[in-house]
């Protein structure tokens, strides 16, 4: 048995004769938090599609707890235990904080016949937990749709925290946010260190400092750097291909 809670061997992703992911290799220890940046086009969404199983691989494998996932359908890998926010936040509208939460919490995933049904005890003191992990209480019975931009991402992200995954892939979780939200955001995915294992996309150098976890670069679907934050802004190829200026205009 293998500690690594993902590993992801020579991974292809083939659109028509364009590899979108070409020979990508990944791992993740139980807890951890690991950022996955790159260019645009680099294949960042693609790889994370993959391993959720919205997009199908040519070849390579994706193991999960030491289970070959790599052909289970998104349903299936979502069931054990892998869950995903997109960029744009996907809660229910015409519902509450309160309600979007113990939708999250079901362990019952067919949310529509729970409508109008009390939540058990577990479930709903797991929703109350998350509740207060996102710092939504004092939002509980407002209308989602009704949330500011940063709420509606923080309580999707307190969603996918409900469902509690082993690993969650948040793509891009600070879109449209100004610094404060961020930073809240920052403290908010820290948090969930040690109990889950996080998957974070993004582009904001500032908030990926934040998280101050290591950081996976991916260029033309292909790893091109693992590190830490600083050894990452000072390799002088992931300036050429990601930052998109030399070593030496870096320094300038």
């Amino acid at each position: 048995m293998s500690a690594a809670l993902l590993q992801v061997h020579d991974l292809v992703v083939d659109f028509s004769g364009f590899k979108a992911i070409n020979g990508m290799s990944f791992t993740l220890q139980p807890g951890e938090i690991r950022v996955l940046i790159g260019p645009n086009g680099a294949g960042k969404s693609t790889f994370c599609d993959t391993i959720i199983g919205r997009v199908p691989a040519a070849s390579g494998r994706i193991l999960f707890k030491d289970q070959d996932i790599t052909r289970l359908s998104e349903h299936a890998i979502v069931g054990r235990g892998i869950c995903r926010k997109f960029q744009a936040p996907g809660v229910l509208p015409s519902l509450t904080v309160a309600e979007n939460l113990a939708i999250a919490a079901r362990q019952d995933r067919r949310w529509w016949r729970n409508l109008g049904r009390a939540l058990p005890a577990a479930e709903r003191a797991q929703a109350e937990a998350v509740l207060e992990q996102v710092r939504l209480v004092d939002r509980r019975d407002v209308i989602a749709g009704e949330l500011a931009h940063g709420e509606k991402q923080w309580l999707e992200i307190g969603m996918v925290i409900a469902t509690d995954p082993d690993l969650l892939l948040l793509d891009e979780p600070t879109a449209g946010m100004g610094p404060a939200e961020t930073a809240r955001t920052a403290d908010l995915i820290k948090s969930l260190a040690g109990r889950h294992t996080v998957v974070v996309i993004d582009h904001d150098m500032a908030f990926v400092e934040q998280l101050a976890a290591p950081v996976t670069v991916m260029h033309q679907g292909k790893l091109l750097k693992e590190g830490s934050v600083a050894a990452i802004r000072a390799d002088a190829e992931v300036a050429a291909v990601y930052l998109g200026r030399t070593k030496h205009d870096a320094a300038a």
